[in-house]
C-alpha cells in the first residue's frame, strides 16, 4: 500500500477522553479515517503505518450535528471512526514527534 493511500485512509488520531479510558483499558486507540475506508483498509494501513499487530477493528459513522446561525438552521459535517484493537503486547505512541 502506499504511503499517500494510508494517509488518506488515517485521517488523524481522536483524542478524548473516552479513547484515553479505552487506551488504557483495553489496549485499543480511535483514528478519524476517511468515509470510504473499510475495516481491511484501516487494518492494513495501520499495520504499515505504525508497525504494529492489529487484532481487530471496529468503524462507526458519527453524523454531524443540527446547529442555527443567525436563524438559519445548517448542519456540521460527520466524520467515520475506527475504534482499533492491537495484538496483546501492542502498543503505539501517538504523542511521539517525527
Amino acid at each position: 500500500m502506499s504511503s499517500e493511500k494510508i494517509l488518506d485512509i488515517l485521517r488523524n488520531s481522536h483524542v478524548s477522553e473516552k479513547s484515553a479510558r479505552l487506551q488504557a483499558a483495553s489496549n485499543q486507540y480511535v483514528f478519524e479515517v476517511a468515509s470510504t475506508a473499510t475495516k481491511a483498509d484501516v487494518k492494513a494501513a495501520v499495520e504499515a503505518l505504525l508497525e504494529a499487530k492489529v487484532a481487530s477493528v471496529n468503524i462507526l459513522n458519527v453524523k454531524g450535528k443540527r446547529k442555527t446561525f443567525r436563524f438559519r438552521a445548517g448542519r456540521r459535517g460527520g466524520l467515520r471512526k475506527a475504534y482499533v484493537t492491537l495484538a496483546e503486547g501492542q502498543s503505539i505512541d501517538l504523542m511521539a514527534k517525527p
